[in-house]
This record gives structure tokens, C-alpha cells and sequence, in this order.
């Protein structure tokens, strides 16, 4: 309607994951973002699961009709790491949901990558990966032409002073294909990375998470999954909960007010006996290299679970 301003279109590219399924939500629920769709890769799970929970997630949000592509089933030349001990053997493990009815949208999420950017307006489509970087790189590598068409890519991945969390040095999304992270990180196109940094700013509280259980059918499930994960993130760093690693993507497109950050240069390891798969952050300035990234160091956790809390509720009353 006129004076409404026009929704922001993102492509979410996941490996779901229970913060990935809430980072899809907030999406879904918040009408200044229009989701044109998933494109899906193997990461914390192996792509049979990852694809089948990213299709769960669209049902349980009421969005049957949203398309899903699969996409690349390992990394550009490594073997997969996956991460069934944090997530689950499902990789969405917490509460039970239906198998999903929606089918599968035809052909590979690569191809659906390069039409939608090569589709719609330049500088229109938001690309936001909040899984390894296979398909992203993928698409980048086998259609350079639709790189300048990028409005920005927003990624949940890397670190600078958190370090790592699979190695001592790198964070797993990264890790898992460091390749495909290289390519996205050297394309030029305009980049924000959410890393451990600021996630770990964001630790679920036991109030929220009884306040999202107190909801409706979408509140319980982000409850339950965050119940799974938490017990994970406790006995690993002591935390009193579960950093909601990639929901700061969204949020950031929403409000990124919530966020500072510094724009430095960043680049990944990949040849390092100790250090495959680190982020590079050049924080300080030393490195004399161009920078490249809008690198984002903290967040205001209070206004990042209201923003979450209220989109949630919306999402839960509307599909109620």
C-alpha cells in the first residue's frame, strides 16, 4: 500500500540448526523482509536433514509455499564436518515436528541463486548465509556476473577475539569450507559478519526462554530447541545459556542500530597446520590491506531478544 516502504529481499542460505530455524522465523515474521527463499547446504548436518528441517521450519512458520532448493551436499574439496553434538543427530533435535509435506522446489539451489540475482533489479537481493559458504561460492564462481548484483551479503561466521569454537582458531562455519569463505570474502561484493564476537553477546536467559514456551505452537518449538542446544553451550563455556549465533543476521537487517562494529579488511586461512579455517580480522589496522568487510563486534542483547520475543509472538498469533 502506498507509504508502506518496500520489503528488503533476502535469500537465507542454511544448514538448520536450531539457531538457524530461529534466524528463518524472524525472518518469516518480520514484514520489512520479504524471503524469496531457501537455498540449502550441508553444514551442521548432512544436506538429507538439513533440507528436511529447512522444510519443517516453513510449515511450522505457515509458509508452505515458500521455495526450498537444495544445494551442495559437500564442501568445494574437503570431506564434510558436521556437528551432531551440538544439534543433534537431526540437526534440529528439542521438539518433535511433522515430516514435511511441502515438497522440494526443482533444480539446485546454485541455480536458483544465479536466476533470482540475474532476475531481479541490481543491487535488489540481500544474501544472507548463516551455513558453510559452499553454495554462495559456488553460485560466485560459476556466474560472475551476479556478484555486483549483490545489495550485501550478511553472514553468520568467524571471529577475532572469541576464536574459534570447532579448533582452537576457527569457528565452524568457516572451518567446514574455508575454500568457499575465501571466494565470498575476495568477491567485492558489500559484506557484514555477525562472528562469535557478537553472538556470544547474545545468551539466551532462562526467563526468555520460559517467556518463548509461554507463546503459542512456534514460541514452544523455539523454546524446545533452545533447551537442546543450551546444554551444550553450558558445559562448553560455563555460559549461563546458549549464544543465538544466527538470528544477529537478521536482526542486523531489521535494526542495526542494535550492532557496532568496525568496516576492516578480512580474509581466511586456508593453508595453516593450526589455523585452517580462521578469520583474519585485521580489528587494529596493521595489515595495510584493503578492507572488505563491515566486521561487527557487539550488540545489545536486551533489545535483541525484545525484537525477538515480539516477532515471534506476531509469527505465533498469525499462524495460530
Amino acid at each position: 500500500s502506498e507509504g508502506q516502504p518496500i520489503a528488503r529481499k533476502i535469500i537465507i542460505d542454511t544448514d538448520p540448526g536450531q539457531d538457524d530455524a530461529v534466524a528463518i522465523l524472524l525472518a518469516l515474521a518480520s514484514p520489512e523482509i520479504e524471503v524469496l527463499g531457501l537455498s540449502v547446504v550441508a553444514g551442521n548436518v548432512p544436506l538429507h536433514h538439513t533440507q528436511r528441517n529447512a522444510r519443517m521450519i516453513c510449515e511450522l512458520a505457515g509458509r508452505p509455499d515458500l521455495p526450498v532448493h537444495a544445494g551442495c551436499d559437500a564442501p568445494l574439496q574437503r570431506k564434510l564436518i558436521t556437528a551432531e553434538h551440538v544439534h543433534g543427530k537431526t540437526g534440529l533435535d528439542g521438539v518433535t515436528l511433522p515430516e514435511p509435506a511441502m515438497p522440494l522446489a526443482p533444480g539446485h539451489a546454485v541455480d536458483f541463486l544465479i536466476e533470482t540475482l540475474r532476475r531481479e533489479k541490481p543491487g535488489s537481493v540481500t544474501l544472507v548465509p548463516i551455513g558453510p559458504l559452499t553454495n554462495i561460492a559456488t553460485a560466485f564462481r560459476r556466474a560472475p556476473d551476479i556478484v555486483p548484483r549483490v545489495q550485501e551479503i550478511v553472514l553468520m561466521g568467524g571471529a577475532y577475539f572469541e576464536v574459534g569454537n570447532i579448533t582452537p582458531t576457527a569457528e565452524f562455519n568457516i572451518h567446514v569450507d574455508p575454500e568457499a569463505a575465501k571466494i565470498v570474502c575476495a568477491s567485492g561484493a558489500p559484506l557484514t559478519v555477525m562472528p562469535l564476537d557478537v553472538t556470544h553477546r547474545a545468551l539466551t536467559s532462562r526467563a526468555w526462554v520460559e517467556g518463548m514456551r509461554a507463546m503459542g505452537r512456534i514460541g514452544q518449538a523455539v523454546a524446545s530447541w533452545t533447551d537442546f542446544f543450551e546444554r551444550y553451550d553450558r558445559e562448553k563455556y560455563g555460559s549461563q545459556g546458549a549464544p543465538l549465533h544466527d538470528p544477529c543476521t537478521i536482526a542486523w537487517l531489521l535494526k542495526p542500530e542494535l550492532f557496532t562494529g568496525r568496516y576492516i579488511n578480512v580474509e581466511i586461512e586456508t593453508q595453516g597446520e593450526y589455523t585452517l579455517g580462521m578469520t583474519v580480522a585485521d580489528w587494529w589496522r596493521v595489515s595495510g590491506r584493503t578492507p572488505n568487510a563491515t566486521f561487527i563486534r557487539d550488540v545489545d542483547a536486551d533489545a535483541f531478544f525484545a525484537l525477538l520475543t515480539e516477532r515471534i509472538g506476531d509469527l505465533d498469533r498469525r499462524s495460530g
